[in-house]
């Protein structure tokens, strides 16, 4: 038969070789693991997934079947283009990490057998390390860890489809094992030596993940103010400064290019640094701030005014600006002090910069100008800046989260027509105007203000705090903050966003499933303070627990360890472990074979066996064996096939459990009788067979 014209073989059925049950069990874990990436996961990719899994699940059920090798291949290559399409050439570990989940959604079109579910049991395994790339909060580790655990439930049903209570019993082997291990894992994560990587790469590519950005429009900051997401939390060793002065300084904008206000110049290409994510260590000074922050895959970090760097991972640039060495893609934390030192001779303004800040398009918005011309007229840069404020507090300014679409010269409606704004609104146009008048001045983004946190212990900005204010160069003073915001809406600087817009009723209006829109409820602000406590302190102790806090730790210990104890220290600790684990595996299986008195008899049946000639096979049956014996030995025919035979209606025969007790007594001591005759009637038939050689060579010698 020619190879083109060979049947068809059928695939093979799923039921015949994968339980139902355990495939149940990997595709809720499959399910639970996808979960900590929704937020950066491609709709179509998720969806992706679901119907793979669920065309497999179809399969399991006899619906449909799984596709051939040839549309398997078609289904792969479709995929893999439309994914490519889809990056655009942007490969980086999120994108990466994008395609590993898409190869896991193939991977159920292959799973056919047990081998395949080990293969996909493994995969699945790695997925929930890659989750911690870029989610390290404790709810999300317990996701992780729980879809480990019905992977591990999955494969003992795999294993044991039809054993009695193999649920339940399998989620009690998986809490004992974890009993046993935690002490270990506890000693490990404290002294294991954690070295900080040699390298590596961003997560994302260069565009922010959340938060405030390097270019302002109009619109951006009041969109922002409508997230309730965390951007940092800082602890404070001394009191924590008053709600006014909480102004958290980011970035500068100082260009305006078409209505929007963007950062002059460029940084410089760097290259991928060190990760360093742990700059906190050692007891808060008074003057000191600690500062979690989220990730922003940007360099920028947050700092409050007249501050200086006291960990090694943020480093103070011009401006009073700090920069991280690399983009923080990752939870990152780093310490900073207020100076309070007496203030330096302020030095003169240089051309350049003066420029710079004086910087504005050749048209547009001319009763802006215009005004700006009148301010100036007979007053001083202080007079100029005073009456723009005064104008601010005495005329029907409002402040809103719902402004008006700004036409072409925004700067003129907002300060002549409409005169309903948000703090990005007000800042550019009073940088606009004080430029107009000849003053340098500049817009500064970050947030302003913050909620404590559970018992005062800490603070928490989120983005609804983002703010953007100006700074005015002012000779013999330097740049000095001026927030038309404070004029307009005095509330919002010394309470919140809440309360400055209480009456419009715009606080987080499209987040109805956030705590913090209910943040006047207390029963929901004192869980909500809760469940962030938890988060912290994981973050702090757990996450965060790298190289500079682990030897802080270790420093504090009597001797003060180094990293070559800490070596010793591990080692002993794995060796210890070993040997405690070595000694309860020898004595459980003692304890076992002296509880099993089948087991024993059974025992001595092989060694006589083999003692007869006749070897024990791998998975042979006692029947079987008892056959083979007999063939060998005739005088035990008899005694090894009834023996035999009570060795299966011991394990295989279905009696109660009171039964097995009451007649196992007789059945050992019957079985050990049997044991005993064997022995005497292969001694026996050994001792005849030795006289009859020995007649037998006699006979020889006589006729020689």
């Amino acid at each position: 038969m020619s190879f083109w014209n060979r049947p068809k073989q059928e695939p093979e059925t799923q039921s015949d070789t994968l339980p139902s049950r355990a495939l149940l069990w990997l595709m809720v874990s499959f399910a639970l693991l996808l979960t900590p990436q929704l937020d950066r996961l491609p709709v179509w990719l998720v969806a992706i997934c679901v119907v793979l899994a669920g065309w497999r699940w179809l399969t399991q059920q006899g619906r449909v079947r799984l596709p051939g090798r040839w549309l398997r291949t078609g289904i792969l290559l479709s995929l893999i283009a439309v994914y490519l399409l889809r990056v655009q050439g942007s490969f980086t570990v999120d994108t990466a990490a994008s395609f590993f989940v898409l190869t896991v959604g193939l991977k159920w079109l292959e799973t056919r057998t047990a081998r395949d579910f080990y293969v996909l049991f493994y995969i699945l395994v790695y997925l929930a390390t890659v989750n911690f790339l870029f989610h390290q909060e404790i709810h999300w580790a317990l996701v992780n860890i729980a879809a480990i655990g019905l992977l591990l439930i999955g494969l003992q049903v795999l294993n044991a489809p039809e054993l009695p209570g193999g649920m339940k019993a399998g989620w009690r082997r998986l809490g004992v094992m974890l009993l046993k291990v935690l002490p270990i894992v506890v000693l490990l994560f404290v002294f294991f030596p954690r070295m900080e990587p040699l390298w590596s790469v961003p997560l994302v590519s260069g565009s922010a993940r959340t938060g405030i950005s390097d270019t302002m429009r109009p619109g951006d900051i009041s969109s922002l103010a409508q997230s309730s997401d965390r951007a940092f939390r800082v602890t404070f060793g001394g009191p924590m400064p008053a709600y006014r002065d909480r102004y958290w300084r980011g970035l500068i904008l100082d260009t305006l290019d078409d209505g929007t206000w963007r950062q002059g110049g460029y940084e410089t290409y760097r290259r991928p640094g060190r990760v360093n994510v742990d700059g906190g260590v050692g007891e808060l000074q008074p003057e000191e701030y600690d500062v979690l922050m989220e990730p922003t895959d940007q360099r920028w970090a947050f700092a409050l005014e007249s501050s200086v760097a006291v960990s090694d991972n943020v480093g103070k640039e011009a401006d009073d600006l700090f920069r991280f060495r690399r983009p923080a893609d990752s939870p990152v934390r780093y310490r900073l002090a207020r100076d309070n030192s007496p203030e330096q001779t302020v030095p003169e303004l240089e051309p350049g910069q003066a420029r710079r800040y004086l910087q504005l398009p050749a048209y547009g918005n001319p009763r802006a100008r215009a005004l700006a011309a009148d301010l100036r007229h007979s007053n001083s840069d202080v007079g100029v800046i005073r009456s723009l404020l005064n104008r601010f507090r005495e005329q029907p300014y409002f402040y809103t989260l719902r402004p008006p679409k700004m036409p072409n010269d925004g700067i003129d409606s907002l300060l002549f027509d409409d005169m309903r704004g948000f703090c990005a609104h007000y800042a550019g146009a009073t940088t606009f105007v004080l430029r107009s008048a000849g003053i340098p001045a500049r817009v500064v983004v970050g947030y302003q203000g913050g909620e404590s946190g559970a018992g005062d212990e800490y603070l928490v900005v989120r983005q609804y705090d983002a703010h953007a204010w100006v700074e005015a160069w002012v000779e013999g003073q330097g740049w000095v903050r001026i927030d038309p915001t404070a004029a307009i809406a005095p509330n919002r600087i010394e309470s919140g966003l809440r309360d400055a817009v209480a009456e419009e009723g715009s606080f987080l209006e499209n987040e109805w499933a956030s705590a913090q829109r209910y943040g006047d409820v207390a029963l929901i602000r004192w869980a909500s303070q809760q469940l962030d406590r938890i988060n912290y302190q994981w973050q702090r102790w757990v996450v965060g627990y790298q190289g500079q806090s682990q030897m802080d730790l270790m420093s504090r210990l009597p001797g003060g360890l180094g990293i070559k104890e800490l070596g010793y220290i591990t080692a002993g600790i794995v060796g210890v472990g070993l040997l405690i684990a070595g000694l309860i595996s020898a004595l459980q299986m003692r304890r076992g074979a002296s509880r099993d008195r089948y087991g024993r008899v059974l025992g001595a049946w092989y060694q006589l066996c083999e003692r007869a000639g006749v070897p024990v096979r791998s998975g042979e049956t006692p029947s079987a064996l008892a056959s083979r014996l007999a063939a060998a030995e005739p005088a035990v025919a008899d005694a090894a096939r009834l023996f035999a035979r009570m060795v299966n209606s011991h394990y295989y025969r279905p009696q109660s459990k009171s039964a097995a007790a009451r007649d196992g007594s007789d059945d050992v001591q019957r079985m050990r009788r049997l044991l005993a005759t064997m022995k005497r009637q292969l001694r026996k038939a050994s001792k005849t067979q030795r006289s009859n050689s020995r007649s037998l060579a006699h006979s020889g010698k006589h006729s020689d």
